[in-house]
């Protein structure tokens, strides 16, 4: 398609994306956390180490940013054809830029994925083995994904901001056609925005905890959150609201079943969640289970709107790129 076929009129902005799902955050709320969720249990299930895997993918993503400026463009069956991917030299300074980690945990991560085989080093290149390490092929994180970004395009449908119609099997595939271009722009969404929820919870296992006992709680309060057909949104601030005083429900969520949803040991969360005890972030019910408390998070809510322009940047790459197809 050239240049002047395209209709600009019918493009969107970051920022309308972004307005529109912070505007109809009691619709999206619910799908948004368990696509988070789901995401972070790929990102620790290859390794039982999140590091590790984001190491992994900000090696992929340098080379998914090196295709597209060549111009190289690959379907979701054609990358996935071969079992093992080359990929451009790395520092671990860079490394360390991407993931705000120390040195010394970056270098020894490395060593570790050397170790194991996934990274080897052959003459002048480098390959990533995927036979390695059991890794997650993304069949249900694209179907996750291109349900939010369709439930985000019918809220842009309403708004009058977005006149393409869609349903979820077409962005599945237009994700899958221009696969390699489609998720590095996903990963250009994760990386900044999982890393971000680092540096307020002290690490990524922590957050994967917090994450887990979140999801809980939308589920419990989500009959408040429906609205009917008709019946104004909720915002994100008052369906945080809902959710961090846990309306119209008690139960929360104990260890044990924490541990059984993301295969994170049971001593691991305890631990992990005396320390979010410790931060306001959590809170023990008197049937000894975790919820969230509200101190803290409502200090994570400015925080986390910051966080989803890096969402509505992707979801907005997306439905361009499905106007101009």
């Amino acid at each position: 398609m050239s240049l002047q076929e395209i209709d600009f009129s019918k493009t969107l902005t970051d920022e309308q994306v972004y307005n529109s799902i912070m505007n109809n955050y009691s619709d999206l709320s619910k799908d948004w956390i368990f696509h988070q969720w789901n995401w972070m249990n790929n990102v620790y299930s290859p390794f039982k180490d999140h590091y590790k895997y984001m190491i992994v993918i900000s090696l992929v993503e340098k080379t998914l940013h090196f295709y597209d400026q060549m111009n190289i463009q690959y379907t979701f069956d054609e990358y996935y054809s071969k079992s093992y991917q080359q990929i451009e030299k790395f520092s671990i300074t860079e490394l360390c830029e991407k993931l705000d980690l120390p040195k010394e945990t970056v270098r020894r991560k490395v060593l570790e994925l050397e170790k194991e085989g996934v990274i080897t080093r052959s003459k002048k290149k480098i390959i990533i083995d995927r036979k390695a390490f059991t890794f997650v092929k993304p069949e249900q994180q694209i179907k996750f994904t291109s349900k939010y970004i369709f439930l985000v395009s019918q809220a842009l449908n309403k708004e009058e901001m977005y006149s393409k119609k869609l349903d979820q099997k077409i962005i599945e595939n237009i994700i899958k056609k221009r696969f390699t271009m489609c998720w590095r722009w996903f990963y250009r969404m994760q990386i900044p925005l999982v890393i971000g929820y680092q540096k307020f919870m002290q690490d990524l296992t922590t957050f994967h905890i917090w994450g887990t006992v979140c999801m809980n709680q939308v589920l419990n309060v989500s009959k408040l959150l429906d609205t009917g057909e008709d019946e104004p949104k909720l915002d994100h601030f008052t369906t945080s609201n809902i959710l961090v005083r846990n309306l119209g429900a008690d139960s929360g969520i104990s260890a044990m079943s924490i541990s059984d949803m993301t295969n994170i040991p049971r001593a691991t969360i305890i631990r992990k969640c005396k320390y979010l005890i410790k931060q306001d972030l959590v809170k023990m019910n008197e049937k000894k289970q975790y919820v969230l408390a509200s101190m803290n998070f409502r200090k994570i809510l400015p925080y986390q709107t910051e966080i989803f322009k890096y969402k509505a940047k992707f979801i907005r790459k997306v439905l361009n790129l499905l106007v101009i197809s």
